[in-house]
């Protein structure tokens, strides 16, 4: 696999993987049989082998192994930022038609946060695969923070090694679906609209149809009132700044009077940005 350090990556005197330590005057070939069975390891871990291994090697890098950052794996970590963002909002974008930036936006934010890039890297074990600076290992645990950047880089390796944006694609879905899952069930919770038209179709045996009844104001700041008719049944109607936040509320009121909802649950709007 990995024969030669990579051109141009120095590395400190005390860089640390799979709690092997490379210490001064070692055999630098005992170095790098263990650099090529982390390698290996990382490849079987998230189901794609490299071309050019050491874009890997530069993704497993921390900053604290290297004598200069521009070696470590900060920059792919930057490339692989964008790069997850997109693939999880186009997922978003796609797989739930009828939810508001608001929503989508709160599903992304958990999807792509730390946290749970983290919870990711975990997955993949590469939190234990990290090339890591004498001061950095002595650690119990590592924070979120160098096995998300480690997610991250490791997406931007694969994606500079295939220029497949569909191959990443893959690679990130399948490696986050569980947590769309999870952040889409927690926003479904909040999407009345959703609500409805799940408890319509399983109870009522019909799908909602909504009706514009009025709008007032000018071009600018116009509000409109929509109801909500299920099988030639009309629902109290709701007033919205939007025809989707009215949309919204129509179904909070639809949903109270079929009580289907929790009495104590409140309407909450949501914010769009523009």
């Amino acid at each position: 696999m990995l024969d030669r350090q990579p051109p141009g990556l120095s590395r400190s005197p005390h860089p640390v993987a799979c709690g092997f330590r490379h210490r001064p005057g070692e055999d630098d070939q005992v170095f790098r049989v263990n650099e090529q069975q982390t390698l290996q390891a990382v490849q079987e871990a998230i189901g794609y082998r490299f071309s050019d291994p050491s874009l890997l090697l530069i993704a497993l890098t921390h900053a604290s192994s290297t004598d200069s950052r521009v070696n470590s794996n900060e920059r792919l970590e930057f490339l692989g930022d964008a790069i997850l963002g997109v693939v999880v909002c186009t997922n978003l974008f796609e797989t739930f038609p009828d939810y508001l930036e608001g929503e989508l936006t709160k599903i992304k934010s958990a999807v792509v946060s730390r946290r749970t890039c983290a919870r990711v890297a975990r997955d993949l074990d590469l939190h234990h695969h990290l090339f890591l600076g004498k001061g950095m290992s002595g650690r119990a645990q590592l924070p979120d923070s160098l096995a998300a950047a480690a997610l991250e880089a490791v997406i931007a390796a694969i994606y500079l090694d295939c220029r497949d944006l569909n191959r990443v694609r893959q690679f990130i879905l399948d490696t986050t679906s569980k947590y769309i899952r999870e952040a889409s069930e927690s926003a479904h919770q909040r999407n009345f609209k959703s609500q409805l038209q799940q408890y319509a179709q399983q109870v009522l045996g019909a799908t909602p149809n909504y009706e514009l009844l009025d709008e007032k104001g000018p071009d600018h700041s116009k509000c409109f009132e929509i109801s909500v008719v299920i099988r030639g049944h009309r629902y109290g109607s709701a007033w919205g700044p939007s025809k989707k936040e009215a949309e919204q509320k129509a179904a909070y009121t639809a949903l109270q009077e079929l009580a289907a909802l929790d009495p104590s649950e409140e309407y909450e709007p949501e914010l769009e940005t523009g």
